[in-house]
């Protein structure tokens, strides 16, 4: 615990046999409480391997439901066990859980509810070997979103975040897709919601066994993206209404 604040970290996993293993040793579990990995039906080791390194709470999908689908299990499950902060971090070792007391400490000591790793603040994208159209690719889309939705993120696109208990129960992640576009929309919801959002320069390893989707899946993500956005700066200015943003307590 930190601050008496149970700490749960979800692994979203999907073919992550290679890279679990590190991923796993380098989790500070002097202050994290629990650890969840939900397997979203891979082909490959990823159960035994879990259950060999000694992760308690091991949840297998039958079928794929998805990138957005498997964090939603995630996060049911974090929040059914009594989580207080909630950090959810890729097993495929692209995001070093080093960091993860930053991001910690940070909800902890009530300075945000939201804290994000960002690669984009420094230069631990590039020299991680993000490969350049995605940076650009990123750069834009973020330059966007900022205008859209009226922030100022360095990036929402990372994969390493973390949560309040609060902020995960404060808007509704079912009525969210289960693909890639889930952590898109699951920040727009929190940031309509008025959930202020830390961020935390954190470097990042681009690598074969390292989980990464093609310039066709990145193009239909981007897409997504823009959408999102667009709905958000719609739904801000009161020319439309989405299911996305009501608050939880309206029926």
């Amino acid at each position: 615990m930190v601050n008496g604040k149970r700490v749960v970290v979800v692994l979203p996993a999907y073919n992550a046999e290679e890279t679990l293993e590190p991923t796993y040793r380098e989790i500070p579990f002097d202050l994290v409480d629990d650890v969840i990995l939900v397997d979203d039906a891979s082909g490959d080791r990823t159960k035994e391997v879990a259950e060999r390194l000694g992760v308690k709470r091991v949840i297998a999908h039958e079928r794929n439901l998805g990138y957005g689908g498997n964090q939603k299990t995630c996060y049911r499950k974090a929040l059914e066990i009594g989580a207080d902060i909630v950090v959810m971090l890729h097993p495929d070792y692209q995001y070093t859980p080093k960091l993860l007391p930053s991001l910690v400490y940070m909800l902890a000591n009530d300075l945000y509810p939201v804290a994000l790793g960002s690669r984009i603040l420094g230069k631990g994208a590039l020299k991680g070997g993000m490969p350049l159209y995605k940076y650009i690719a990123n750069r834009v889309l973020t330059l966007v979103q900022n205008l859209l939705v009226g922030q100022k993120l360095s990036e929402y696109h990372t994969g390493y975040r973390a949560f309040t208990r609060e902020a995960l129960e404060g808007v509704r992640l079912e009525e969210n897709s289960d693909d890639f576009v889930f952590d898109n929309q699951m920040l727009s919801q929190l940031i309509y919601a008025g959930y202020d959002i830390g961020e935390a320069s954190c470097p990042t390893k681009y690598f074969p066994e390292a989980s990464s989707i093609n310039i066709r899946r990145s193009t239909v993500y981007g897409l997504g993206v823009l959408t999102v956005s667009l709905q958000h700066f719609l739904q801000r200015i009161g020319l439309a209404r989405f299911k996305r943003y009501r608050p939880v307590k309206e029926s």
